[in-house]
């Protein structure tokens, strides 16, 4: 039996995902060896190799972001392209500092993935924000923690046709109602000092443990989204509703109805937008290094003597 990346991800792992969205990348099936770092790393020559986190044109940074998210899972990055939480943070890092990069762009098209980690990935793309021009672009999708991601940028711009939002927190639990398959039951226990270590979702208790994980992740992403977008964190979630209820938020929204709502700024197709960013963005010139300065300053005493 064909195993899936759906496979991969278990219960009771808070995920910021469109999971309706995600349904495509998550039905595709694990590439032999994929699984199995240590495999990969005895051969390897068997798969692709790990592709470039960014791209530099003119001054323009071009970072993608695709995918499902995860902290750090090099063999998605190494098999699908796929962005890690890891990698962005060096990534934004590395550009922010770089005089290379005058500006960067994150082109988006992710259903999001899971809550560990993103905190730092998106850290560091506000933290370079501070210090030049961050534009997230929308091609086609960013969805949950991808749109945490995009919310730290000085700009979210969506092609047409583009979905942005599903901002919220979810996850699977499942409790044991009868006897396994082999007969037995299962029961699962935690040490004293440790009952939310697995929650029994089948109890109030175990419930309640649940949600108060998924509210506080919940916070963090309303916290950066309101940060980011400049939008009053006492005003965020009746924004996000769809109705006159601010519980009812998670939904999705096109290009319009966002920018309607404050979770984006413009329209534009992908060509316009590079042609407006290249035709602004000038490289900062590289300065002489201490050898080449000592040479001209040698040259130039030569040529006065």
């Amino acid at each position: 039996m064909t195993r899936t990346l759906a496979s991969l991800f278990g219960p009771l792992q808070p995920m910021a995902l469109a999971e309706d969205l995600a349904a495509p990348l998550l039905a595709m099936p694990i590439p032999e060896g994929a699984a199995d770092p240590a495999a990969a790393a005895r051969a390897p020559a068997a798969g692709p190799s790990t592709p470039d986190r960014f791209t530099v044109s003119r001054g323009l940074a071009v970072v993608p972001v695709r995918g499902i998210l995860t902290p750090n899972m090099a063999q998605y990055e190494r098999w699908f392209g796929w962005a890690t939480y890891h990698g962005l943070a060096e990534t934004l890092a590395h550009l922010a500092a770089s005089e290379d990069a005058a500006a960067i762009v994150l082109e988006i098209d992710s259903p999001g993935g899971l809550v560990c980690g993103i905190e730092a990935a998106a850290e560091a793309i506000a933290a370079a924000a501070a210090v030049k021009p961050v534009h997230a672009l929308v091609s086609p999708l960013a969805a949950s923690a991808a749109y945490w991601l995009a919310s730290q940028a000085a700009e979210i711009v969506m092609t047409p046709g583009a979905v942005a939002g599903s901002i919220g927190v979810a996850l699977t639990a499942a409790a044991h109602v009868q006897p396994g398959a082999n007969g037995a039951q299962i029961f699962e226990m935690s040490s004293r000092h440790a009952r939310a270590k697995r929650p029994d979702a089948s109890t109030e208790a175990g419930r309640a443990e649940l949600q108060r994980s998924l509210d506080e992740a919940e916070a963090a992403f309303h916290a950066a989204v309101s940060a980011g977008r400049a939008i009053p964190a006492a005003e965020l979630a009746a924004r996000l509703s769809v109705t006159d209820d601010p519980q009812d938020g998670g939904a999705t929204f096109r290009a319009p109805e966002a920018i309607r709502r404050g979770l984006a700024d413009r329209t534009e197709t992908r060509a316009a937008f590079y042609a407006r960013l290249t035709a602004r963005t000038v490289p900062k010139p590289r300065s002489p290094s201490r050898a080449f300065a000592a040479r001209a300053a040698a040259a130039q005493a030569v040529a006065r003597s």
